[in-house]
């Protein structure tokens, strides 16, 4: 089997599906709920040039080091795209990706979405691929990424200074994080706890 061999991945909440074009129009509608691409700190693509980045997405998975997912959602009756992920900077070699380029739609945060993702994609890491490290990386200035990242249980590796150019011709410092094998079990465990004290009902029957 392909190490990053396309594969839709499927929960309760979410449903993550290989990346095609026929999904721009939709990823297009969901960039635009929020208006994300004028959020400071994030790389989420226009409306107007979804096309382009779906196009750079599809290239980039040809060189066996990206793979792209549309994100859905399941949980309010029709599936609908709110947004998409990615596992990126793979090194099959080493069994080593990092999970990225990851947005959601103003309306769907809060929802559990994410967090079911998450859990989707770190299963997918360790328990179907093996791998020895899962990176998550974020702009040092970017503390609600940060935050979140060490809320899911992965460890600060360092600050890569000076580590690339903003699309503003600024200079970003990236904050990079990991996690284990070892300590996917417990990361496992509280995902699936929060997932439950999200689901409807969960206030009612506690």
């Amino acid at each position: 089997m392909e190490f990053l061999a396309p594969i839709t991945l499927t929960g309760t909440r979410v449903s993550l599906s290989p990346l095609s074009h026929d999904d721009v129009d939709e990823l297009a509608a969901a960039s635009a709920d929020g208006d994300l691409s004028s959020l400071q700190y994030t790389g989420v693509p226009t409306p107007e040039n979804m096309g382009t980045w779906v196009d750079t997405c599809l290239t980039m998975q040809e060189s066996g080091t990206f793979l792209p997912w549309v994100t859905r959602r399941l949980d309010t009756g029709t599936p609908s795209v709110i947004g998409m992920t990615t596992f990126c900077n793979v090194e099959p070699a080493h069994r080593r990706v990092e999970i990225g380029y990851t947005w959601n739609a103003a309306s769907a945060q809060r929802s559990g979405t994410n967090t079911e993702s998450k859990l989707l994609l770190l299963t997918h890491a360790f328990e179907t691929l093996d791998c020895i490290a899962v990176e998550f990386r974020t702009h040092w200035l970017n503390r609600q990424s940060r935050a979140a990242i060490e809320r899911l249980g992965a460890k600060l590796d360092g600050v890569l200074r000076n580590h690339r150019l903003s699309p503003d011709g600024t200079l970003r410092d990236t904050a990079a994080y990991s996690i284990l094998p070892h300590e996917w079990p417990a990361i496992r465990a509280e995902l699936q706890r929060r997932l439950q004290a999200q689901s409807p009902g969960a206030m009612s029957s506690a």
